[in-house]
């Protein structure tokens, strides 16, 4: 029998519960994961507070990505999968010792990849390079403005845009300012005046900014682009404990969107454009953490891990994923 710990949010806000039960065999399709490490991320903590857009239903087992060997296999799943290491993409349920994944959904992960930093790059690695090099598409000379570049999706962007050449102002607190130059980017205190900053530091504008704030931040990232660029929206991370609907925070982007698509059709927007980016666990979204895995593995992307903590302590690590003061990524270990 194989015995499984696991993190349940019981009901909206909390609490989180640590439970124990017994794995039934893989079904047909899917795999039998020990889990090595998983992430936190924001969807966790909306999925908490029930604002996440696709939100589970309590209770629930959060945790988007896990990383970990492959130990039983159901029918239909070659038995030679057994013991190989994998990666998964599974929106929930990755926050167990062990987690039964669909076997179409698993990724090989290089074993010169700690398991830790395979877990912290899945969900965030993959968001960053789509948005980088699919949405954006940086090229060599731009200027790209990315929020929270401490954080474990713009610490990623910040390199990646560096890899393509560009130029990158980066917004944290004065605290994390050095990490944000060791990355590479020129730091700015998002506590202070930001849009006089960056009209300071790029008088014609920024190529791409990069927004994860929500749609109260979008707008004035819109005011901050030079002409033909772009602003990419990711995500809410300022109304995560919003009351009400939880589709509200996304509307005014919506309409921030076709408004800026109707003023380009009148010739205001002077080229300048808006996208909002949602990562879909697709074979597209695989096919990119193949890539994400071998940038790592090669030493083209370091992954900063802000923190690792046991499983059980899963609750505290929300916590600290809503405080915000770590540099990376927060991991859970079972």
């Amino acid at each position: 029998m194989t015995r499984v710990r696991e993190i349940v949010v019981v009901a909206k806000g909390g609490p989180v519960e640590v439970r124990e039960r017994i794995a039934a065999a893989p079904a047909a399709g899917s795999a039998l994961i020990e889990v090595e490490a998983s992430g936190v991320a924001f969807a966790d903590v909306h999925m908490l507070h029930g604002t996440y857009p696709a939100q589970p239903k309590f209770p629930f087992t959060p945790g988007y990505e896990l990383v970990g060997k492959v130990r039983q296999v159901g029918e239909g799943v070659p038995a030679q999968l057994v013991g190989r290491r994998v990666a998964a993409l599974t929106v929930t349920g990755g926050w167990r010792s062990f987690a039964e994944v669909p076997a179409k959904s698993l990724v090989p992960v290089p074993e010169e990849i700690a398991g830790p930093v395979a877990a912290a790059v899945v969900l965030n690695g993959i968001t960053a390079y789509q948005l980088a090099h699919q949405v954006a598409k940086i090229s060599a000379g731009q200027t790209v403005l990315v929020h929270g570049a401490s954080g474990g999706v713009g610490s990623l962007l910040v390199q990646l845009a560096l890899n393509a050449g560009a130029r990158v102002l980066g917004t944290a607190s004065a605290a994390k300012h050095p990490a944000v130059r060791e990355l590479g980017a020129e730091p700015i205190d998002y506590r202070g005046d930001v849009v006089a900053r960056v009209r300071e530091l790029a008088p014609g504008g920024v190529d791409v900014v990069f927004d994860h704030l929500g749609a109260g931040s979008y707008a004035r990232s819109w005011n901050l682009l030079a002409r033909n660029g772009i602003v990419v929206g990711y995500g809410s991370a300022s109304t995560y404990d919003r009351p009400g609907n939880r589709f509200l925070p996304y509307l005014p982007l919506l309409g921030r969107v076709l408004g800026y698509r109707l003023r380009g059709l009148l010739g205001a927007a002077n080229g300048r454009r808006a996208s909002f980016y949602g990562i879909r666990p697709d074979m597209k979204a695989r096919a990119t953490l193949v890539a994400v895995f071998e940038l790592v593995r090669s030493g083209q992307l370091e992954v900063p891990i802000a923190e690792q903590l046991p499983l059980v302590e899963a609750g505290a690590a929300l916590e600290k994923m809503i405080s915000g003061r770590g540099v990376g990524k927060i991991v859970l270990i079972p």
